[in-house]
Protein backbone atom coordinates (compact mmCIF):
# COMPACT_ATOMS: atom_id res chain seq x y z
CA UNK A 1 0.00 0.00 0.00
CA UNK A 2 1.65 3.55 -0.73
CA UNK A 3 1.77 5.85 1.51
CA UNK A 4 -0.38 9.14 0.99
CA UNK A 5 1.30 12.24 1.50
CA UNK A 6 0.28 14.78 4.20
CA UNK A 7 -1.69 18.36 3.18
CA UNK A 8 1.38 19.86 4.77
CA UNK A 9 3.92 18.21 2.82
CA UNK A 10 1.50 19.39 -0.48
CA UNK A 11 0.98 22.48 1.18
CA UNK A 12 4.70 23.48 1.18
CA UNK A 13 5.24 22.08 -2.26
CA UNK A 14 2.45 24.51 -3.58
CA UNK A 15 4.05 27.51 -1.53
CA UNK A 16 7.46 26.72 -3.13
CA UNK A 17 5.84 26.27 -6.15
CA UNK A 18 4.32 29.53 -6.25
CA UNK A 19 7.22 31.39 -5.24
CA UNK A 20 9.20 30.15 -8.18
CA UNK A 21 6.11 31.27 -10.67
CA UNK A 22 6.21 34.64 -9.56
CA UNK A 23 10.14 34.90 -9.84
CA UNK A 24 11.21 32.13 -12.56
CA UNK A 25 14.61 34.06 -13.38
CA UNK A 26 15.57 32.90 -10.17
CA UNK A 27 15.68 29.31 -10.98
CA UNK A 28 16.29 26.69 -13.65
CA UNK A 29 15.65 22.73 -14.92
CA UNK A 30 18.21 20.53 -14.19
CA UNK A 31 18.36 18.46 -17.83
CA UNK A 32 19.00 14.96 -16.12
CA UNK A 33 16.19 15.02 -13.40
CA UNK A 34 13.66 17.63 -13.98
CA UNK A 35 14.11 18.99 -10.27
CA UNK A 36 14.12 22.94 -10.13
CA UNK A 37 17.07 24.53 -8.70
CA UNK A 38 18.18 27.87 -8.31
CA UNK A 39 19.67 29.84 -11.21
CA UNK A 40 23.44 30.23 -9.60
CA UNK A 41 23.82 26.38 -9.17
CA UNK A 42 26.25 24.82 -11.52
CA UNK A 43 25.65 21.41 -10.33
CA UNK A 44 22.61 19.61 -9.60
CA UNK A 45 22.23 18.16 -5.97
CA UNK A 46 20.14 15.73 -6.49
CA UNK A 47 21.47 13.32 -9.78
CA UNK A 48 24.98 15.87 -10.70
CA UNK A 49 24.25 16.77 -14.15
CA UNK A 50 25.77 20.07 -15.42
CA UNK A 51 22.69 20.89 -18.06
CA UNK A 52 19.96 23.09 -17.25
CA UNK A 53 16.61 24.73 -19.17
CA UNK A 54 16.52 28.00 -18.34
CA UNK A 55 13.94 29.47 -20.45
CA UNK A 56 11.43 30.88 -18.13
CA UNK A 57 8.24 29.67 -19.54
CA UNK A 58 9.07 26.41 -18.65
CA UNK A 59 10.06 26.78 -15.01
CA UNK A 60 6.70 27.93 -14.48
CA UNK A 61 4.82 25.22 -16.32
CA UNK A 62 7.37 22.71 -14.68
CA UNK A 63 7.03 24.19 -11.31
CA UNK A 64 3.04 24.29 -11.67
CA UNK A 65 3.11 20.34 -12.48
CA UNK A 66 5.59 19.80 -9.25
CA UNK A 67 3.63 22.35 -6.90
CA UNK A 68 0.46 20.07 -7.38
CA UNK A 69 1.82 16.44 -7.08
CA UNK A 70 4.09 14.19 -4.46
CA UNK A 71 7.77 14.14 -4.57
CA UNK A 72 8.83 11.22 -6.71
CA UNK A 73 12.90 12.16 -6.75
CA UNK A 74 14.94 10.40 -4.74
CA UNK A 75 17.74 12.46 -2.64
CA UNK A 76 20.65 11.48 -1.38
CA UNK A 77 18.80 10.94 2.63
CA UNK A 78 16.81 8.32 1.13
CA UNK A 79 19.72 6.13 0.14
CA UNK A 80 20.99 6.58 4.38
Amino acid sequence: MEEQPSNELLNERARRADKIVRNPEKYKICGGCDSIIAEKVTICPNCHAYRFISDEDRVIVQAQALGTREPKSVIISDLD
